[in-house]
């Protein structure tokens, strides 16, 4: 008897502690965080996305997938219904992508912002928002698969025309032309060697020829140096020789004043009386001319005039003709 109520307690006790395990484990996995109620409106593929499947937020897990169904008002739609945190930052701009695990392809619903508007999105379950569903990666590539695929096309065409027996020539050809400047290097290095050599003691030449230019150089700007005295010297002597040219313009013109004033005068009265004596002469050479006894006996009297003693008027010409 004491055997089956020991059994009885035990196993009273072990349904006890799985029933308590259970509920620990009930109210440990309830999730108690206030959710706000979103539509995702697809117009793309969704596959890879389940309910309960996770919501991120920028890669933070901020809610789960409700439902997924079709939008029987407008067909060719999917909505998805998806909870998210209450204190989520969505916003007028917030739009949603599809995410892929790994290599497993269990897609997950991820958030982003383009912080365009970024007034906050109200949402409830009376009056849900919604929000778009952007083509995720694959979406992408499979919108321009097309395109991609006339690139590799381009690409595999010119990849043959490289590889053409042409192509292969010229490549040849332009490895010959290389390994010539390969050897042209090689010859150019082993000729440049004794230069090489001979670089050092050049450099010191030119080390102590830059120390002589600076002591030159040193020796020209000091003040008590034979540069600068000479040139103090010639300074001075241009500076004498200005003082000379001065004294000399100084001299030339009072010279030139004293001929305006006192020697031109005199020239002009000698060139007068020269002039009046030159007149005296001709009138005596002419007096000479016409009457050389006057040079004896004096100028004869001229002839009296009207009204004087032993005028007379002068007669009038015979006329052969009468």
């Amino acid at each position: 008897m004491e055997n089956k109520s020991h059994a009885f307690w035990a196993g009273l006790f072990t349904i006890g502690l799985l029933a308590a395990i259970g509920v620990a484990v009930f109210f440990f996995n309830v999730d108690r965080a206030v959710r706000v109620p979103y539509d995702l409106v697809a117009r793309t593929n969704v596959t890879g996305l389940y309910t309960d499947a996770d919501v991120r937020y920028r890669g933070l897990g901020v809610g789960k997938v409700q439902s997924i169904r079709f939008d029987h008002e407008n067909p060719g739609q999917i909505r998805i219904r998806i909870m998210v945190d209450k204190n989520a930052p969505i916003t007028q701009s917030t739009f949603a992508t599809l995410g892929f695990q790994g290599v497993t392809g269990i897609a997950f619903v991820q958030l982003d912002d383009t912080g365009k508007n970024p007034a906050p999105l109200p949402s409830s379950m009376q009056k849900v928002a919604s929000l778009p569903l952007r083509p995720g990666l694959f979406d992408q590539l499979q919108q321009r698969g097309d395109i991609l695929i006339k690139k590799l096309e381009r690409i595999a065409d010119d990849t043959d025309r490289f590889l053409s027996d042409d192509m292969r020539d010229q490549v040849l050809q332009t490895a010959k032309s290389l390994q010539g400047a390969a050897d042209g290097i090689a010859v150019l290095s082993k000729q440049i060697g004794p230069v090489a050599q001979q670089l050092p003691r050049t450099l010191d030449q030119l080390d102590r020829t830059l120390a002589s230019t600076n002591v030159l150089a040193s020796s020209l700007s000091r003040a008590d140096g034979p540069f600068v005295t000479n040139m103090n010297k010639a300074g001075e002597a241009a500076e004498r020789a200005g003082r000379v040219m001065n004294e000399v313009n100084e001299s030339l013109q009072q010279m030139a004043a004293r001929v305006g004033y006192e020697t031109l005068p005199r020239v002009n009265s000698l060139a007068d009386d020269v002039g009046s004596a030159a007149r005296s002469v001709d009138r005596a050479a002419d007096t000479f001319n016409r009457n050389p006894r006057s040079v004896l006996f004096g100028a004869p009297q001229p002839a009296p005039g009207p009204g004087e003693p032993g005028f007379q008027w002068p007669t009038a010409p015979s006329n052969p003709s009468k």
